[in-house]
């Protein structure tokens, strides 16, 4: 069996593992300080919202251009007046994407950008989308991000708790706030493609904690039946225990989204992909840090603020104070006895009488004890 492998097996049964519980307090304030940071780049920058959103239009010029792609934005901004991205396809092809014009202005764009660059303009290809169009795709995604929370929290508290629901609700928000605000500070475009990215990370961000959750919810049945675990304690041995699981289940899906990302959006020019890709492979990695970090510790906050979880948690230490003191009064025992054993054996073996003076001393000499005659 592999390190690895030898590590996960002794994380599950329990003899190794890291107190994520019991440093939750630093946990939840890097969260913060994460979550603080993406606010506030959605706060300054704003989200860079495609022409699905805005309305505007897309022109695609023929093939093998020899024009570059900052005369062509040149070109697309002085036609239009607004902030143009252009875009290099691989058969030399060049994307030009205006957003916030009206539909009505297109044509007139096309026909400058046909003389600036040099072609007709019925080789110019032009997909135009209303604001009201961008406004319907928007309200959509929003309404599609509600329904899954809600159902969310529905299916969760029915088969655990709602204390479970809420927490996973909360570590939903973590990962979406946070994905958001990469974006933000990032500056990529968001597109349908961004909020599909973003469902499908939601979806493995309750994978993870749902295989947490089960664990715990297995763990703690009769809980208060006992006095040697805490409710914590009984958390933090199910992050543990399927803490192997969680890696390798983000880390293989992980590499294709980077692959997507950095290979393809990066060297290969792939602009396009970058729309997904940068969603999943930043939710990804927000899910399955929540999953360990927020839902489960925070599930374990609000299960011990209950009046049987605090007494259950009052019981265990009382034991364990007892156990502790019993060890101490027994390890003085023992350090006594071993001094006791490495005395000299003369010394060890000796009889003490009157002024620590041996007892045999005058033994056979004098007169017994009596009255004096």
């Amino acid at each position: 069996m592999s390190k690895l492998g030898s590590l996960g097996a002794r994380l599950h049964r329990g003899e190794v593992g890291y107190d994520f519980v019991g440093n939750r307090k630093i946990w939840y304030g890097i969260s913060i300080l994460i979550t603080i940071t993406a606010i506030l780049g959605l706060a300054v920058r704003g989200l860079n919202m495609g022409i699905e959103f805005q309305g505007g239009a897309v022109f695609t010029t023929p093939k093998h251009m020899t024009v570059s792609v900052n005369q062509a934005e040149t070109y697309a901004e002085d036609a239009s007046g607004h902030d143009a991205i252009v875009q290099k396809l691989g058969d030399g092809s060049l994307r030009i994407q205006i957003a916030g014009i009206d539909t009505d202005k297109s044509d007139g764009i096309k026909t400058q950008l046909s003389k600036d660059l040099k072609v007709p303009s019925e080789n110019i290809a032009a997909d135009l989308v209303g604001p009201s169009w961008g406004d319907q795709v928007a309200n959509k995604a929003w309404e599609g991000l509600a329904i899954f929370m809600v159902l969310v929290v529905i299916y969760l508290a029915i088969a655990f708790e709602w204390r479970m629901a809420l927490a996973a609700l909360v570590a939903l928000i973590h990962d979406i706030t946070i994905t958001t605000g990469i974006y933000a500070l990032v500056g990529f475009e968001v597109t349908p493609g961004t909020v599909i990215g973003l469902l499908t990370i939601l979806g493995y961000s309750l994978y993870d904690t749902v295989v947490v959750f089960d664990s715990l919810k297995e763990q703690t049945k009769d809980i208060t039946k006992q006095t040697r675990w805490t409710y914590s304690d009984v958390a933090n041995r199910s992050i543990n225990s399927t803490l192997m699981r969680s890696i390798n289940t983000t880390v293989v899906a992980l590499l294709p989204v980077g692959a997507l990302l950095f290979i393809g959006g990066a060297f290969l020019g792939a602009g396009m992909l970058n729309d997904i890709s940068l969603s999943l492979f930043v939710g990804l990695a927000a899910g399955a840090y929540s999953s360990i970090f927020i839902a489960t510790p925070l599930v374990a906050d609000l299960k011990e603020a209950e009046p049987q979880m605090k007494a259950l948690k009052k019981r265990v230490l009382a034991k364990r104070a007892q156990a502790a003191a019993e060890g101490e009064q027994a390890q003085a025992h023992d350090d006594a006895a071993t001094a006791y054993d490495d005395e000299p054996e003369d010394a060890a073996h000796a009889v003490v009488g009157p002024r620590n003076q041996p007892a045999s001393r005058n033994r056979g000499r004098g007169r017994p004890s009596g009255k004096r005659r």
